[in-house]
């Protein structure tokens, strides 16, 4: 379990998009107030799909009375008890590459006409249920800091993140963990989990005395589409376009993120 891939770059330049975009923490509190609501319970360490909800805020920095705010209002009353649907959408953008579109939104219609006109005007196409799903897999990602903060010391110093200081002993204690696999992302160690695997791996994690930064589910494409550089920019711009939208909550796409499409992204 090793290796190093683009997750840094694509990441970085995704948290650069997202520290620009004001609607960051309304969609992460949208997304905790839905898994707080279905799983009928405020305490993320009873609530599955809360934790990880949870995690996926504090991984993007998202303040402690925000989160709580946004668990609160789940069993909220009036104006605070809309009922958010999960919707997912699928389509193709520029030169054939897969986009799955996931969404929480109170108003069905609303949403697919907003994804159906972002999928137009960037050249891209919506397809049906299933049209595109299967080219995905559905993973979790757990991140941890390779370095933080000395609670001890006087003035601000970085420590070794428990085992995560080391890559050898990293390794041992993500298999110890259970998790799959694990990717140096520069600062950070991105670990890979089954789905159903996320807040356990990320709990034992935890448990070795390693700090983990959040933890999240993704979708990863089995079978990455080879672009030039000019067609990463248009479908890039589909994508930035997906994600202006207040009800979309994640974007993926099946675009393989080689040396070059990464070069043409950063001269966006």
């Amino acid at each position: 379990m090793s290796g190093h891939s683009k997750w840094a770059t694509t990441k970085h330049r995704k948290g650069a998009q997202d520290a620009k975009r004001s609607a960051l923490f309304s969609k992460l509190s949208r997304n905790i107030t839905v898994a707080a609501r279905l799983g009928n319970d405020p305490n993320p360490d009873n609530n599955a799909s809360l934790a990880a909800a949870v995690a996926k805020a504090k991984a993007q920095s998202m303040p402690k009375d925000k989160i709580k705010a946004a668990i609160d209002k789940a069993f909220g009353s009036g104006a605070d008890a809309a009922v958010y649907e999960n919707i997912v959408y699928e389509g193709y953008g520029p030169a054939g590459v897969a986009v799955y579109v996931e969404c929480l939104t109170d108003n069905r219609n609303r949403t697919a006409a907003d994804v159906r006109s972002a999928f137009s005007h960037a050249g891209g196409n919506l397809g049906t249920t299933g049209s595109v799903a299967f080219q995905f897999e559905r993973k979790g990602q757990v991140v941890v800091s390779k370095e933080i903060l000395d609670p001890n010391a006087k003035k601000e110093t970085m420590m070794a993140n428990g085992a995560a200081g080391d890559e050898e002993e990293f390794m041992m204690a993500i298999a110890e963990a259970g998790g799959d696999d694990y990717e140096d992302a520069g600062e950070e160690w991105v670990v890979w989990t089954a789905a159903g695997d996320l807040m356990a791996v990320s709990k034992a994690i935890e448990a070795q005395g390693i700090e983990v930064k959040g933890a999240e589910l993704t979708m990863v494409p089995t079978t990455p589409t080879a672009v030039s550089g000019t067609d990463a920019k248009k479908v890039q711009r589909l994508i930035d376009r997906l994600e202006e939208l207040d009800d979309v909550q994640d974007v993926y796409s099946t675009m393989d993120m080689t040396d070059e499409v990464i070069a043409a992204l950063e001269e966006e």
